[in-house]
């Protein structure tokens, strides 16, 4: 009788340790997230996010190509909950291919409608300006000049000096076809690329490699999205940025909450937390150098308003939909000349 009671006194102990172990590993939110936005700065969002809310966060970083063939070939049982990063219109693509599902809320209703899809399948929640990097050291080394405008770009003198992304690996790149395209139309728009091109040293398959070249001198002109020129700049590095006079466009990335989530109210909790004022002033706190896109955050030291640039807006239902084959035409006539 003795060994039952203490054996039932040690079971009544066991129990609720393990009941109250197997609740809180139950109630342990998580997510996983393929990440289009720099290694370095998503897991600086992804650390505050955390912070805030408790929720724990794994990401696996993939440029946008990269990102659409890995959502795609894993549609039937898919291995991540949010797609983080990429222009606006890669992620109309993603919804066109099914591979993504609609989430509103009154967090993301508040935002500008041209940072949200009318339907909910993704959000904004940074927005950046086309920009040229230059490493004035650089310049005054290999005697060139100063750009200021997309046809200083052509001049003979930056032969082999300038790095750009490629649109077929790169979000980044394919802004600058659509923007061009709507200030100059498509056929001006390849000409010009077809004679940028023996000008570009490189094309790179990351949009944010050109302005890691830029900043040690390795290539004293760049072309991508601002805020790693501003970040090499803000750490001493001899850069300036340029806005070429005739205009640039802006990229607006989105999050998009994948089908099949396995966790989907806790991808639901980040898309509210990225649009809130809390997590945009993350942004700014952590150096990103993002441009935020609720009104009531803050903007970081050293850029220049979005208002004063000028800017050219693409729409990015017309840019989702012709990304294939605007990219295999820049592949076919352009590629080849460099």
């Amino acid at each position: 009788m003795k060994r039952v009671c203490i054996g039932m006194m040690v079971l009544a102990m066991i129990l609720p340790a393990a009941a109250f172990a197997g609740g809180r590993s139950e109630t342990r939110e998580r997510l996983v997230v393929y990440s289009s936005v720099d290694e370095e700065n998503a897991k600086k969002i992804l650390d505050a996010f955390t912070a805030d809310t408790g929720i724990e966060v794994s990401f696996v970083h993939l440029s946008t190509g990269p990102a659409l063939a890995r959502m795609t070939a894993e549609a039937s049982n898919p291995q991540a909950d949010v797609w983080m990063g990429a222009p606006n219109e890669n992620h109309i693509t993603a919804k066109e291919r099914g591979l993504t599902v609609s989430y509103t809320s009154e967090a993301t209703l508040a935002l500008d409608p041209v940072f949200r899809d009318p339907d909910g399948y993704w959000t904004s929640f940074y927005m950046n300006p086309m920009g040229v990097g230059v490493n004035t050291s650089a310049l005054a080394r290999e005697g060139l000049g100063m750009p200021s405008s997309w046809q200083d770009l052509l001049d003979p003198q930056y032969r082999r000096q300038i790095q750009m992304p490629s649109p077929a690996t790169s979000g980044t790149a394919y802004n600058v076809i659509t923007s061009l395209t709507m200030e100059w139309g498509e056929e001006k728009t390849f000409e010009y690329l077809k004679a940028l091109s023996p000008n570009i040293q490189t094309y790179t398959s990351s949009g944010t490699a050109p302005a890691a070249a830029v900043a040690v001198g390795e290539a004293p002109v760049g072309l991508q999205f601002t805020p790693a020129f501003f970040q090499a700049a803000d750490e001493g590095f001899p850069v300036e940025v340029i806005f070429p006079s005739e205009g640039v466009g802006f990229e607006a990335p989105a999050v998009s909450i994948l089908k099949g989530s396995r966790n989907i109210e806790a991808a639901q909790k980040l898309v509210d937390w990225l649009v809130s004022v809390d997590g945009q002033n993350v942004l700014t706190r952590e150096r990103t150098y993002f441009y935020p896109v609720n009104p009531a955050a803050e903007l970081g030291p050293g850029m220049p308003s979005f208002d004063s640039l000028r800017t050219i807006s693409v729409d990015p239902e017309w840019a989702g939909a012709e990304r294939q084959r605007l990219v295999e035409r820049w592949e076919d006539e352009v590629l080849p000349l460099n």
